[in-house]
């Protein structure tokens, strides 16, 4: 199992917003992450993101709040100018997933976690569902749980 995860702006809103849908298995990923078992990184173009719909939600010092939660758990890879140069010459539509593709390619983490599979079809960086990688690595994680309490 590969330990570096990109996490995209819509999983993490599924978290924080608890989408009744989507939160069990993006809380799983947050949980892994908080006790070091999934290194979990961001950009903060999806900080800031995640921050304007709270913002409007919550205002501005609860925003602020989930996001000191959220930045405790998670890293935050820096965006320069090649990557703006890289997605402007690349075939992504979204221009913040080809920001987010090539920080996590640069970076060297193979996985993004999105619901918005279909927009990386890159081959040198794996999308997935939080359900995907949990259902995928669930063997794994289950393992490393036995050996921890062996």
């Amino acid at each position: 199992m590969n330990k570096k995860i990109f996490i995209d702006s819509d999983i993490i809103l599924d978290v924080l917003a608890e989408r009744e849908m989507f939160y069990e298995p993006a809380a799983e990923i947050f949980d892994l992450g908080s006790t070091k078992k999934l290194e979990l990184y961001t950009t903060a173009v999806v900080l800031a993101n995640v921050f304007y719909f709270f913002r409007k939600k919550y205002g501005i010092e609860k925003s602020k709040g989930l996001l000191k939660k959220l930045r405790s758990i998670i890293k935050v890879l820096p965006i320069d100018e090649a990557m703006v140069d890289s997605t402007l010459e690349s075939k992504f539509g979204d221009f913040e997933d080809g920001l987010q593709y090539f920080s996590a390619k640069e970076k060297r983490i193979p996985i993004i976690l999105t619901r918005n599979i279909k927009d990386y079809k890159e081959k040198d960086v794996i999308a997935q569902t939080a359900e995907e990688y949990l259902r995928i690595n669930q063997n794994i994680l289950l393992l490393e749980e036995e050996s921890k309490n062996t």
